[in-house]
Order: C-alpha cells, then structure tokens, then sequence
C-alpha cells in the first residue's frame, strides 16, 4: 500500500504531460488543415449606382374637393310635386332638379294679371285726361303710382311661379338629395347638394417655410389611397396670398388632373409638389445607405470583397437617394446583408431569391 501511494504522483504527472502533448499535436493538425486560417465569406445582395433625374419635393395630405360645389335652395315655399333627378346623376347649369306645386300661385298670378289689366287701362285714361289738362297732375301721379305698383306686383307672381321649378346654378354631379315628393319645402330651404367634378381640387396647407419654392404652376403627383397604385397629375392652381397666423401655414390650392374620371370629392389623397429637380445625377438605393452619426456610408464591392465607403448625399425619393460625392455610376454597392460586414469583408453576391 506504501509502495502505490509512491508511485500516485509520478503517474498524476505523466498523465498530465499525455494529455497535454495530445493536445499540442490536435492543434498542429487543426493548423495544417487550414481551418482555422480561412476567413468567413459573408453572403449579400448588391445593386449597381445609376444615373438618373431626382426631384425635390414637398409632401402633404388633403381631401379632394370639388372646386364648384353650391347647394341648391327653394326660392318660395311649397309642396314637393316632382322629383327629376337622383344623387349620382349628372346634370347641367340650369336644369330643372325637381317641382313644386304650382297651383295657387298660378291662381296669385291671374289675379294680379287682373289687377295690372284694370290698373293700366286707368293709367291710359287720366294720362289722355292729364294732356288735356282735365285731371291735376297729382291725380295723375297717383294713378301712374298705382298702375307701377301692380304691375311690380305681377312681375312678383309670375317670378314666384317661376321659381316653383328648382334649378342647379351649376353643372356637376346631384351628390346629395334631402327632399321626397310631397314634402313641404320652405323659402331658402336648402333642398340639393351639386358637385362639379371638373375641376377638382386638392387644398394643402403649407408651412410658411416653404412659401418660396411654391409657385403657380409647379407640378405635383396625387396618389388616391382608394384607387390603388395609379397617380394623378397635378399642378399648383393659386396660393394664397395671406398666411394663417394661428397656424403659420398657407393656403395652397392643387388642380388634379384626372383622365380616367375614377377620382371623386372627399376621397383622401398623398400630394407631392415637385420644387427642383436634378437630371443625370448618381442615384443609389436606399437600403445601401448605412447612417452613422452625421455621416453616411455604403459598402462597395470589389474582387468579392466589401470596402466601407462614406459618401455624401443629395435628394432622397422613395426608392432612391442622390449621391454627391463617394460614389460614381456603374459601382456594386452592398443592399442587403450590410449589417455583417466591416471593411474588407469577403463577400459572396447572391440574388433576392437566394441562388447565386
């Protein structure tokens, strides 16, 4: 038992030193395979810089309205007798909408007819009596007075008889029909709403900031969110010429340029009034830009390697952002995977759908 606990260090040691020298040779091996000495290929996505036109643009929201739009009102009161048009229906400056009855005041207007008849042959008499000097002339201004006041008053019935036809100012569409036939309308009753659907009209309020880029004319793009993916021209009809000071904004005033006749008022739509735009200049994507702090960078690929590149940039759409300075037309810069490299980077392109 002595002689083992004698020989239990030296056997700890020599243990100890096996393992070591194993490792040691694991080690050599690892190293003359190679692979610990290979670098990481990260895989990417990449795009190649163009030249292109870029604008600049303000942006805003607005409803679409119409830029004659009137509601239609009863000139005298009476009961609806009939309807001619319904809401959706086009009609034209002067067209009759609906009727009213009609009846007693055609009766209103005979009797001052009558009236006028009786008081005009009045008139003629004393006005031959008054050459004659057989009436004063204060009988005879009486008598005109009296033949002027009725016939004022049959030009009033015959105008009331008139209005009893209700009719649109304005040409457009009937967007809103607030009477049913036997109904009783009263005088300034307001009994129709009429849109004109050309034009129509987009009205932003800008930031008094952006008052001097803003001009009579300019152009701009519309996207109505409930017609899809079609834009509309546009372009700047009037601003105007006083700033709101509760909130230091300006009336603008865009006309929608619409073909397809799809676009109606009240619908919501995105306005972009384009102030300036660069032709041939360097675009990039967007999602090659790399923000850090106050600069911007991109990496560009070269011999399969990725090399960090800071760049300076311009104007900036949706998909696309100007270069200024780092870059040139023809470069591949980094989209996707951007995120893993650092400069020198291996790199293996690879497209969208992930093949090579």
């Amino acid at each position: 038992m002595k002689n083992t606990r004698k020989f239990l260090p030296a056997l700890i040691v020599l243990i100890v030193l096996a393992m070591a020298s194993y490792g040691c040779g694991g080690d050599s091996q690892s190293k003359e395979n190679g692979e610990d000495d290979k670098e990481p290929v990260v895989p990417v996505e990449v795009a190649a810089v163009k030249s292109g036109d870029i604008s600049a643009y303000f942006t805003g929201t607005a409803n679409v309205e119409a830029e004659e739009e009137t509601g239609v009102v009863a000139k005298v009161s009476g009961v609806v007798e009939e309807l001619y048009v319904e809401e959706g229906d086009f009609v034209k400056a002067g067209a009759v909408l609906a009727k009213l009855d009609d009846e007693m005041i055609a009766v209103q207007l005979e009797q001052a007819k009558a009236e006028m008849k009786k008081q005009e042959n009045n008139f003629e008499r004393n006005k031959n009596l008054h050459e004659k000097q057989l009436v004063s002339t204060e009988v005879f201004q009486q008598v005109k007075f009296e033949y002027a006041r009725q016939k004022a008053a049959y030009d009033l019935a015959e105008l009331s008889l008139k209005y009893t036809s209700i009719k649109t100012p304005i040409s457009g569409v009937v967007a809103e029909r607030k009477i049913k036939v036997g109904n009783m309308v009263l005088q300034n009753q307001d009994i129709f709403r009429v849109s004109g659907l050309d034009p129509l009209v987009a009205i932003l309020h800008v930031p008094e900031r952006q008052l001097e880029r803003m001009k009579p004319g300019q152009k701009a793009v519309l996207h109505i969110d409930a017609l899809g993916k079609i834009d509309f021209s546009g372009s700047i009809k009037r601003i105007s010429p006083v700033i709101d000071a509760r909130t230091g904004t300006i009336k603008v005033t865009v006309e929608i340029d619409d073909p397809t006749g799809r676009v109606r008022p009240g619908m919501f739509s995105r306005v972009k009034i384009i102030y300036n735009v660069h032709a041939g200049t360097t675009l990039a994507p967007k999602d090659a830009i790399i923000a850090e702090d106050r600069e911007s960078a991109v990496f560009v690929v070269q011999d399969s390697t990725a090399y960090k590149r800071t760049v300076v940039l311009g104007y900036t759409n949706t998909t696309h952002v100007e270069i200024l300075e780092g870059l040139m037309p023809g470069d591949t810069i980094v989209t996707t995977g951007k995120s893993n490299l650092k400069d020198s980077t291996k790199v293996e392109i690879v497209t969208a759908g992930g093949n090579k």
